[in-house]
Protein backbone atom coordinates (compact mmCIF):
# COMPACT_ATOMS: atom_id res chain seq x y z
CA UNK A 1 0.00 0.00 0.00
CA UNK A 2 0.87 3.74 -0.29
CA UNK A 3 -0.13 7.23 -0.02
CA UNK A 4 0.71 9.53 -2.80
CA UNK A 5 2.26 6.70 -4.66
CA UNK A 6 4.69 6.60 -1.50
CA UNK A 7 5.49 3.38 0.17
CA UNK A 8 4.19 2.99 3.82
CA UNK A 9 6.97 1.26 6.10
CA UNK A 10 5.43 -0.82 8.57
CA UNK A 11 7.29 -1.98 11.61
CA UNK A 12 7.73 -2.36 15.17
CA UNK A 13 9.24 0.02 17.98
CA UNK A 14 10.66 -1.32 20.80
CA UNK A 15 8.17 -1.51 23.22
CA UNK A 16 6.17 -3.33 20.57
CA UNK A 17 3.84 -1.32 19.50
CA UNK A 18 3.03 -0.81 15.62
CA UNK A 19 4.27 2.09 13.72
CA UNK A 20 3.57 3.01 10.21
CA UNK A 21 5.00 6.17 8.38
CA UNK A 22 5.33 7.08 4.61
CA UNK A 23 9.03 6.86 3.18
CA UNK A 24 9.93 10.11 2.67
CA UNK A 25 11.39 13.09 4.17
CA UNK A 26 9.03 15.72 5.14
CA UNK A 27 11.36 17.90 6.92
CA UNK A 28 15.50 17.92 8.73
CA UNK A 29 16.34 19.66 11.21
CA UNK A 30 19.87 19.78 12.63
CA UNK A 31 20.44 16.49 13.49
CA UNK A 32 16.82 14.28 12.36
CA UNK A 33 14.99 13.89 9.64
CA UNK A 34 10.93 13.85 9.91
CA UNK A 35 8.40 11.37 8.48
CA UNK A 36 4.45 11.92 8.59
CA UNK A 37 2.80 9.04 9.82
CA UNK A 38 -0.53 8.07 6.86
CA UNK A 39 -3.22 9.74 9.70
CA UNK A 40 -0.58 12.25 10.44
CA UNK A 41 -1.33 11.88 14.32
CA UNK A 42 2.39 11.57 15.10
CA UNK A 43 5.75 11.93 13.75
CA UNK A 44 8.89 9.40 13.34
CA UNK A 45 11.87 11.25 13.24
CA UNK A 46 15.21 9.55 12.63
CA UNK A 47 18.95 10.72 13.35
CA UNK A 48 20.76 10.91 10.63
CA UNK A 49 24.20 9.98 12.69
CA UNK A 50 24.37 6.79 14.82
CA UNK A 51 23.43 7.16 18.05
CA UNK A 52 25.92 6.10 20.77
CA UNK A 53 25.01 3.66 23.39
CA UNK A 54 24.92 6.55 26.09
CA UNK A 55 22.13 8.26 23.65
CA UNK A 56 20.25 5.37 23.19
CA UNK A 57 20.12 4.88 27.22
CA UNK A 58 18.63 8.74 27.61
CA UNK A 59 16.26 8.28 24.75
CA UNK A 60 14.94 5.18 26.36
CA UNK A 61 14.77 7.13 29.45
CA UNK A 62 12.62 9.86 28.18
CA UNK A 63 10.14 7.59 26.30
CA UNK A 64 10.27 5.23 29.11
CA UNK A 65 10.22 6.05 32.94
CA UNK A 66 10.87 10.10 32.28
CA UNK A 67 7.27 10.11 30.70
CA UNK A 68 5.67 8.10 32.68
CA UNK A 69 6.86 10.37 35.90
CA UNK A 70 4.87 13.38 34.08
CA UNK A 71 2.18 12.05 31.70
CA UNK A 72 0.70 8.98 34.18
CA UNK A 73 0.70 11.14 37.78
CA UNK A 74 -2.17 13.32 38.75
CA UNK A 75 -2.71 16.08 36.13
CA UNK A 76 -0.87 14.14 33.37
CA UNK A 77 -3.28 14.90 30.39
CA UNK A 78 -2.85 18.53 31.03
CA UNK A 79 1.26 18.51 29.39
CA UNK A 80 -0.20 16.54 26.13
CA UNK A 81 -1.23 20.13 24.79
CA UNK A 82 2.20 22.04 26.27
CA UNK A 83 4.95 19.48 26.26
CA UNK A 84 5.34 17.71 22.57
CA UNK A 85 7.21 14.68 24.21
CA UNK A 86 8.80 11.71 22.35
CA UNK A 87 6.45 8.74 22.49
CA UNK A 88 8.59 5.67 21.41
CA UNK A 89 12.22 4.78 20.21
CA UNK A 90 13.00 2.34 16.65
CA UNK A 91 15.45 1.31 14.44
CA UNK A 92 15.01 1.09 10.53
CA UNK A 93 17.27 0.73 7.64
CA UNK A 94 20.57 1.15 10.44
CA UNK A 95 18.84 4.23 11.50
CA UNK A 96 17.58 5.03 15.29
CA UNK A 97 14.67 7.39 15.76
CA UNK A 98 11.54 7.97 18.02
CA UNK A 99 7.91 8.80 17.33
CA UNK A 100 6.24 12.18 18.75
CA UNK A 101 3.09 13.87 18.30
CA UNK A 102 2.40 16.00 15.64
CA UNK A 103 2.20 19.61 16.32
CA UNK A 104 -1.60 21.25 16.60
CA UNK A 105 -2.99 23.31 13.88
CA UNK A 106 -3.13 26.17 15.54
CA UNK A 107 0.65 26.08 15.69
CA UNK A 108 1.46 26.48 12.09
CA UNK A 109 0.59 29.93 10.45
CA UNK A 110 -2.53 30.39 8.66
CA UNK A 111 -2.59 33.87 7.51
CA UNK A 112 1.36 34.18 7.37
CA UNK A 113 2.97 37.44 6.58
CA UNK A 114 1.69 40.62 5.07
CA UNK A 115 1.04 41.47 1.44
CA UNK A 116 -0.26 38.10 0.84
CA UNK A 117 2.12 35.89 2.65
CA UNK A 118 5.71 37.48 0.78
CA UNK A 119 7.43 35.51 3.23
CA UNK A 120 5.34 32.32 2.21
CA UNK A 121 4.79 31.11 5.35
CA UNK A 122 1.54 29.89 5.83
CA UNK A 123 1.37 26.57 6.83
CA UNK A 124 4.75 26.77 8.24
CA UNK A 125 5.52 26.35 12.41
CA UNK A 126 5.45 29.37 14.28
CA UNK A 127 8.58 29.90 15.93
CA UNK A 128 8.43 32.36 18.61
CA UNK A 129 11.19 34.13 16.82
CA UNK A 130 8.90 35.72 14.38
CA UNK A 131 6.70 37.19 17.65
CA UNK A 132 9.63 38.61 20.33
CA UNK A 133 10.97 41.06 17.76
CA UNK A 134 9.35 44.02 17.56
CA UNK A 135 10.60 44.41 13.87
CA UNK A 136 9.04 40.80 12.83
CA UNK A 137 5.80 41.64 13.92
CA UNK A 138 5.80 45.17 12.62
CA UNK A 139 7.38 44.39 8.87
CA UNK A 140 6.66 40.81 8.44
CA UNK A 141 3.58 39.65 10.17
CA UNK A 142 -0.16 39.51 9.03
CA UNK A 143 -1.34 41.44 12.34
CA UNK A 144 -4.60 38.70 12.18
CA UNK A 145 -1.55 36.56 13.45
CA UNK A 146 -0.11 38.32 16.43
CA UNK A 147 -2.76 38.06 18.93
CA UNK A 148 -3.08 40.60 22.01
CA UNK A 149 -0.69 41.01 25.55
CA UNK A 150 -3.21 39.42 27.18
CA UNK A 151 -2.30 36.17 25.23
CA UNK A 152 1.40 36.60 25.70
CA UNK A 153 1.04 36.34 29.44
CA UNK A 154 -0.94 33.27 29.17
CA UNK A 155 2.29 31.86 26.28
CA UNK A 156 4.93 32.85 29.37
CA UNK A 157 2.70 30.78 31.97
CA UNK A 158 2.17 27.61 29.89
CA UNK A 159 5.53 27.92 29.34
CA UNK A 160 7.05 28.49 32.20
CA UNK A 161 4.11 25.93 34.06
CA UNK A 162 6.32 23.16 31.42
CA UNK A 163 9.25 24.39 32.03
CA UNK A 164 8.61 23.99 35.91
CA UNK A 165 7.50 20.19 35.42
CA UNK A 166 10.29 19.10 33.95
CA UNK A 167 12.28 20.75 36.56
CA UNK A 168 10.36 19.10 39.05
CA UNK A 169 11.19 15.77 37.55
CA UNK A 170 14.88 16.43 38.01
CA UNK A 171 15.25 17.01 34.36
CA UNK A 172 16.50 20.46 31.91
CA UNK A 173 15.89 21.05 28.74
CA UNK A 174 19.27 22.76 27.61
CA UNK A 175 17.96 24.05 24.74
CA UNK A 176 15.00 26.27 25.54
CA UNK A 177 14.99 28.75 23.43
CA UNK A 178 12.12 30.65 20.77
CA UNK A 179 13.59 28.14 18.08
CA UNK A 180 11.87 24.91 21.00
CA UNK A 181 8.73 26.44 22.24
CA UNK A 182 6.09 27.32 19.44
CA UNK A 183 3.49 29.46 19.92
CA UNK A 184 -0.10 30.41 19.10
CA UNK A 185 -0.36 34.34 19.89
CA UNK A 186 -4.06 34.61 18.64
CA UNK A 187 -5.11 31.79 20.60
CA UNK A 188 -2.35 32.03 23.86
CA UNK A 189 -1.15 28.58 23.52
CA UNK A 190 2.30 27.04 23.99
CA UNK A 191 4.38 23.92 23.48
CA UNK A 192 7.84 23.32 24.53
CA UNK A 193 9.47 20.69 21.80
CA UNK A 194 12.53 19.16 20.72
CA UNK A 195 12.27 17.19 24.36
CA UNK A 196 14.94 13.74 23.35
CA UNK A 197 17.99 15.78 24.24
CA UNK A 198 16.69 16.15 28.30
CA UNK A 199 19.69 16.32 30.78
CA UNK A 200 19.81 14.43 33.88
CA UNK A 201 23.14 15.85 35.66
CA UNK A 202 25.27 13.52 36.85
CA UNK A 203 23.68 10.69 34.00
CA UNK A 204 22.66 12.37 30.85
CA UNK A 205 25.12 15.40 29.82
CA UNK A 206 23.72 18.11 27.55
CA UNK A 207 24.56 17.42 23.59
CA UNK A 208 24.25 20.89 22.83
CA UNK A 209 25.06 24.41 24.82
CA UNK A 210 21.81 25.91 23.41
CA UNK A 211 20.63 29.05 21.06
CA UNK A 212 22.08 32.24 21.03
CA UNK A 213 20.21 34.73 22.67
CA UNK A 214 19.61 32.07 25.36
CA UNK A 215 22.56 30.45 26.60
CA UNK A 216 23.22 31.79 30.41
CA UNK A 217 26.31 33.82 30.57
CA UNK A 218 28.82 31.80 32.66
CA UNK A 219 28.05 29.03 29.43
CA UNK A 220 29.42 31.52 26.88
CA UNK A 221 32.36 33.06 29.36
CA UNK A 222 33.60 29.42 29.68
CA UNK A 223 32.72 27.46 26.23
CA UNK A 224 36.53 28.01 25.22
CA UNK A 225 37.51 25.72 28.13
CA UNK A 226 37.33 21.75 27.33
CA UNK A 227 34.33 19.96 28.09
CA UNK A 228 36.14 18.05 30.67
CA UNK A 229 37.58 21.00 32.34
CA UNK A 230 36.28 21.60 35.81
CA UNK A 231 35.45 25.40 35.10
CA UNK A 232 33.67 24.58 32.15
CA UNK A 233 29.94 25.54 32.40
CA UNK A 234 27.30 23.46 30.41
CA UNK A 235 23.10 23.29 29.91
CA UNK A 236 21.31 22.86 33.72
CA UNK A 237 18.44 23.80 35.41
CA UNK A 238 20.03 26.96 36.31
CA UNK A 239 20.55 27.98 32.61
CA UNK A 240 17.43 27.25 31.90
CA UNK A 241 15.64 29.27 34.47
CA UNK A 242 18.13 31.84 32.32
CA UNK A 243 16.42 31.39 29.28
CA UNK A 244 13.10 31.15 30.45
CA UNK A 245 13.66 34.67 31.89
CA UNK A 246 15.59 35.64 28.50
CA UNK A 247 11.91 34.46 26.40
CA UNK A 248 9.49 35.71 28.95
CA UNK A 249 11.12 39.02 28.58
CA UNK A 250 11.16 39.04 24.60
CA UNK A 251 7.44 37.64 24.55
CA UNK A 252 6.18 40.76 26.91
CA UNK A 253 8.51 43.57 25.22
CA UNK A 254 9.68 42.22 21.84
CA UNK A 255 13.58 42.96 22.51
CA UNK A 256 15.97 40.98 24.14
CA UNK A 257 17.38 41.80 28.03
CA UNK A 258 21.20 42.14 27.21
CA UNK A 259 21.39 43.52 23.72
CA UNK A 260 22.16 47.04 24.15
CA UNK A 261 24.20 49.58 23.13
CA UNK A 262 27.46 49.02 24.96
CA UNK A 263 30.52 47.79 22.79
CA UNK A 264 33.42 45.36 24.77
CA UNK A 265 36.18 45.08 22.04
CA UNK A 266 36.28 46.17 18.44
CA UNK A 267 36.51 42.57 17.31
CA UNK A 268 32.75 41.18 16.44
CA UNK A 269 32.62 38.07 17.55
CA UNK A 270 34.97 39.05 21.23
CA UNK A 271 32.42 41.83 21.62
CA UNK A 272 29.18 39.10 21.14
CA UNK A 273 31.09 36.69 23.71
CA UNK A 274 31.65 39.53 26.35
CA UNK A 275 28.26 41.24 25.86
CA UNK A 276 26.90 37.62 26.23
CA UNK A 277 28.82 35.84 28.60
CA UNK A 278 31.49 37.23 31.46
CA UNK A 279 30.14 41.10 31.24
CA UNK A 280 26.60 40.52 30.17
CA UNK A 281 24.45 43.58 31.27
CA UNK A 282 20.86 44.24 31.38
CA UNK A 283 19.53 46.68 29.43
CA UNK A 284 17.43 48.44 31.83
CA UNK A 285 19.58 47.81 34.87
CA UNK A 286 18.75 50.10 37.42
CA UNK A 287 22.65 50.64 38.98
CA UNK A 288 24.39 50.72 35.47
CA UNK A 289 22.63 52.64 32.92
CA UNK A 290 25.58 51.85 30.24
CA UNK A 291 24.45 48.90 28.08
CA UNK A 292 20.66 50.71 27.50
CA UNK A 293 19.29 50.72 23.98
CA UNK A 294 20.02 53.62 22.19
CA UNK A 295 16.27 54.52 20.69
CA UNK A 296 17.86 57.04 18.23
CA UNK A 297 20.25 54.19 15.91
CA UNK A 298 17.35 51.32 15.73
CA UNK A 299 15.45 50.75 12.91
CA UNK A 300 11.74 52.69 12.63
CA UNK A 301 9.78 49.15 13.05
CA UNK A 302 11.89 48.32 16.57
CA UNK A 303 9.72 51.67 18.36
CA UNK A 304 8.58 52.07 20.92
CA UNK A 305 9.53 49.02 22.31
CA UNK A 306 13.26 49.39 22.26
CA UNK A 307 12.89 52.64 23.44
CA UNK A 308 13.01 51.39 27.54
CA UNK A 309 11.71 54.83 28.49
CA UNK A 310 8.75 54.48 26.72
CA UNK A 311 8.35 50.57 27.47
CA UNK A 312 10.09 50.24 30.56
CA UNK A 313 10.17 46.65 32.34
CA UNK A 314 7.75 47.95 35.15
CA UNK A 315 5.00 48.40 32.74
CA UNK A 316 4.84 43.75 33.45
CA UNK A 317 3.51 45.13 36.86
CA UNK A 318 4.27 44.39 40.50
CA UNK A 319 5.23 40.62 40.38
CA UNK A 320 6.96 40.28 37.37
CA UNK A 321 9.06 43.29 37.05
CA UNK A 322 11.00 42.33 40.36
CA UNK A 323 11.85 39.01 38.47
CA UNK A 324 13.31 40.62 35.67
CA UNK A 325 15.70 42.32 37.86
CA UNK A 326 16.45 39.09 40.01
CA UNK A 327 16.97 37.30 36.11
CA UNK A 328 19.35 39.66 35.23
CA UNK A 329 20.45 41.76 37.84
CA UNK A 330 21.34 39.61 40.59
CA UNK A 331 21.14 35.92 39.04
CA UNK A 332 22.56 37.21 35.67
CA UNK A 333 26.32 36.51 37.00
CA UNK A 334 24.92 33.92 40.27
CA UNK A 335 23.15 31.34 38.93
CA UNK A 336 21.29 30.22 42.37
CA UNK A 337 19.77 33.61 42.51
CA UNK A 338 17.77 33.44 39.52
CA UNK A 339 13.77 33.24 39.54
CA UNK A 340 12.79 29.01 39.24
CA UNK A 341 10.08 28.52 36.44
CA UNK A 342 7.69 28.31 39.28
CA UNK A 343 8.01 31.78 40.85
CA UNK A 344 7.50 32.53 37.40
CA UNK A 345 4.53 30.49 36.98
CA UNK A 346 2.79 32.36 40.26
CA UNK A 347 4.31 35.96 39.05
CA UNK A 348 2.10 35.30 35.78
CA UNK A 349 -0.85 33.80 37.23
CA UNK A 350 -1.00 36.86 39.97
CA UNK A 351 -0.62 38.99 36.87
CA UNK A 352 -3.14 37.65 34.48
CA UNK A 353 -5.25 38.68 37.71
CA UNK A 354 -4.39 42.27 37.08
CA UNK A 355 -5.08 43.12 33.85
CA UNK A 356 -7.42 45.58 32.52
CA UNK A 357 -8.95 45.36 28.52
CA UNK A 358 -7.70 48.67 26.87
CA UNK A 359 -10.93 51.35 26.07
CA UNK A 360 -9.30 51.99 23.01
CA UNK A 361 -10.54 49.23 20.55
CA UNK A 362 -7.61 50.19 18.29
CA UNK A 363 -4.98 49.81 20.96
CA UNK A 364 -2.48 46.74 19.43
CA UNK A 365 -1.81 45.36 22.71
CA UNK A 366 -5.60 45.30 23.84
CA UNK A 367 -5.16 44.56 27.54
CA UNK A 368 -2.65 45.67 30.43
CA UNK A 369 -1.60 45.40 33.77
CA UNK A 370 -3.15 47.59 36.53
CA UNK A 371 -0.32 50.35 37.52
CA UNK A 372 -1.49 50.40 41.19
CA UNK A 373 -2.46 54.30 40.53
CA UNK A 374 -5.85 56.02 41.49
CA UNK A 375 -5.69 57.39 37.21
CA UNK A 376 -4.84 54.13 35.66
CA UNK A 377 -4.03 53.95 32.08
CA UNK A 378 -2.98 51.79 29.21
CA UNK A 379 1.13 52.10 28.50
CA UNK A 380 0.65 50.86 25.43
CA UNK A 381 -1.87 53.81 23.88
CA UNK A 382 -1.61 55.92 26.87
CA UNK A 383 -5.69 55.86 27.14
CA UNK A 384 -6.81 56.66 30.48
CA UNK A 385 -9.45 54.13 32.15
CA UNK A 386 -12.61 56.40 32.60
CA UNK A 387 -14.97 55.72 34.94
CA UNK A 388 -14.69 53.88 38.90
CA UNK A 389 -12.63 50.52 38.78
CA UNK A 390 -13.23 48.32 41.61
CA UNK A 391 -9.91 46.79 43.00
CA UNK A 392 -10.17 43.69 45.06
CA UNK A 393 -7.68 43.03 47.38
CA UNK A 394 -7.37 38.55 48.59
CA UNK A 395 -6.42 38.30 52.68
CA UNK A 396 -6.25 34.95 54.61
CA UNK A 397 -6.86 33.85 57.94
CA UNK A 398 -4.03 34.36 60.29
CA UNK A 399 -3.41 32.02 63.14
CA UNK A 400 -5.11 34.97 65.17
CA UNK A 401 -8.91 33.68 65.82
CA UNK A 402 -11.12 36.02 63.66
CA UNK A 403 -8.10 38.05 61.85
CA UNK A 404 -6.97 38.16 58.21
CA UNK A 405 -3.54 39.34 56.95
CA UNK A 406 -2.86 40.36 53.23
CA UNK A 407 -1.82 38.12 50.71
CA UNK A 408 -0.27 40.46 47.93
CA UNK A 409 -2.72 39.23 45.27
CA UNK A 410 -5.44 41.16 43.61
CA UNK A 411 -7.87 40.74 41.37
CA UNK A 412 -8.97 43.49 38.42
CA UNK A 413 -12.87 43.73 37.66
CA UNK A 414 -14.44 44.51 34.02
CA UNK A 415 -17.44 43.17 32.78
CA UNK A 416 -17.35 39.89 32.49
CA UNK A 417 -14.39 39.13 34.76
CA UNK A 418 -14.58 35.78 36.75
CA UNK A 419 -14.70 34.72 40.33
CA UNK A 420 -12.67 31.10 40.31
CA UNK A 421 -12.33 28.65 43.19
CA UNK A 422 -8.21 29.61 43.20
CA UNK A 423 -9.71 32.88 44.35
CA UNK A 424 -12.27 31.82 46.85
CA UNK A 425 -9.69 28.86 48.66
CA UNK A 426 -6.32 29.54 48.91
CA UNK A 427 -5.79 25.40 48.89
CA UNK A 428 -6.70 25.46 45.20
CA UNK A 429 -3.92 26.31 42.97
CA UNK A 430 -4.77 27.23 39.24
CA UNK A 431 -2.22 24.47 37.96
CA UNK A 432 -2.72 20.82 36.24
CA UNK A 433 -4.27 19.73 39.44
CA UNK A 434 -7.24 21.63 38.44
CA UNK A 435 -10.53 18.82 38.61
CA UNK A 436 -12.99 20.01 36.22
CA UNK A 437 -15.66 20.74 38.90
CA UNK A 438 -13.20 23.27 39.77
CA UNK A 439 -12.19 25.03 36.51
CA UNK A 440 -15.72 26.61 36.72
CA UNK A 441 -16.15 30.13 37.73
CA UNK A 442 -18.27 30.59 40.61
CA UNK A 443 -19.01 34.18 40.17
CA UNK A 444 -18.74 37.34 38.31
CA UNK A 445 -18.53 41.11 37.72
CA UNK A 446 -21.04 43.22 36.06
CA UNK A 447 -21.78 46.69 35.34
CA UNK A 448 -25.58 47.91 35.68
CA UNK A 449 -26.25 51.87 35.57
CA UNK A 450 -22.78 52.80 36.72
CA UNK A 451 -22.71 50.22 39.33
CA UNK A 452 -20.12 47.53 39.39
CA UNK A 453 -21.60 44.06 41.09
CA UNK A 454 -20.78 40.87 42.13
CA UNK A 455 -23.01 37.83 41.10
CA UNK A 456 -22.98 34.60 43.05
CA UNK A 457 -23.17 31.31 41.34
CA UNK A 458 -21.62 28.90 43.56
CA UNK A 459 -20.16 29.99 46.57
CA UNK A 460 -22.60 28.78 49.16
CA UNK A 461 -20.23 30.70 51.75
CA UNK A 462 -20.74 33.89 50.58
CA UNK A 463 -21.36 36.35 53.40
CA UNK A 464 -21.49 40.56 53.31
CA UNK A 465 -19.09 41.15 56.16
CA UNK A 466 -20.02 44.79 56.23
CA UNK A 467 -23.21 44.44 56.24
CA UNK A 468 -23.50 41.05 58.53
CA UNK A 469 -25.53 39.22 55.74
CA UNK A 470 -25.29 36.33 53.54
CA UNK A 471 -25.25 36.69 49.88
CA UNK A 472 -26.93 33.63 48.63
CA UNK A 473 -26.51 32.04 45.22
CA UNK A 474 -28.22 33.66 42.84
CA UNK A 475 -28.46 36.93 44.34
CA UNK A 476 -25.85 39.65 43.97
CA UNK A 477 -24.22 42.34 45.99
CA UNK A 478 -23.21 45.79 44.49
CA UNK A 479 -19.14 46.69 44.69
CA UNK A 480 -18.90 49.89 47.26
CA UNK A 481 -15.98 51.17 48.69
CA UNK A 482 -14.13 49.41 51.62
CA UNK A 483 -16.64 46.26 51.39
CA UNK A 484 -15.57 43.11 52.66
CA UNK A 485 -16.90 40.47 51.70
CA UNK A 486 -16.16 36.50 52.69
CA UNK A 487 -15.95 34.01 50.17
CA UNK A 488 -15.20 31.23 51.61
CA UNK A 489 -15.76 30.25 55.38
CA UNK A 490 -13.39 26.86 54.93
CA UNK A 491 -10.28 27.21 56.80
CA UNK A 492 -8.28 28.30 53.77
CA UNK A 493 -11.33 30.74 52.67
CA UNK A 494 -10.24 34.15 51.96
CA UNK A 495 -11.95 37.34 52.50
CA UNK A 496 -11.70 40.15 49.52
CA UNK A 497 -11.67 44.06 50.23
CA UNK A 498 -12.55 46.43 47.66
CA UNK A 499 -11.38 49.26 46.59
CA UNK A 500 -12.85 51.94 44.35
CA UNK A 501 -10.45 54.01 41.87
CA UNK A 502 -10.64 55.70 39.10
CA UNK A 503 -12.96 58.90 38.06
CA UNK A 504 -16.74 59.08 36.78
Amino acid sequence: MSIDSKPVVRLRAHDGTAVEFIDEIKGSGGLKDCYFSPDRSYVVLFYRNPVDANGRDRLGNIVGRFRDNIFNQAGGDYWQNVLCWPQRTLEWNGLFGITAPTYAQHFFFRHGSKNGDFLKIAGKEKEGRWFASANNRSKFLDSRELGTWANYLRICLLTARGVRRMHLAGLAHSDLSYKNVLVDPAGGNACIIDLDGLVVPGRFPPDVVGTPDFIAPEVVATARLARADPGRRLPSIQTDCHALAVLIYMYLLYRHPLRGRKIHDQDAQRDEELSMGERALFVEDLRDASNRIDATSVRPSELPWADTAVRPFTLTGPYLAPLFLRAFCDGLHNPSARPSAAEWEMALIRTVDLLQPCANSACEQAWYVFDNTTSPRCPFCRTPFKGVLPVLNLYYRSHKEGSFRAENHRLMVFTGQSLFQWHVNRSVAPNEKLRPDQKQRVGYFVLHNERWYLVNEAMPDLYNASSSASVPIGEKVELSEDLKLLLSREEAGRLMHVQLVGNR
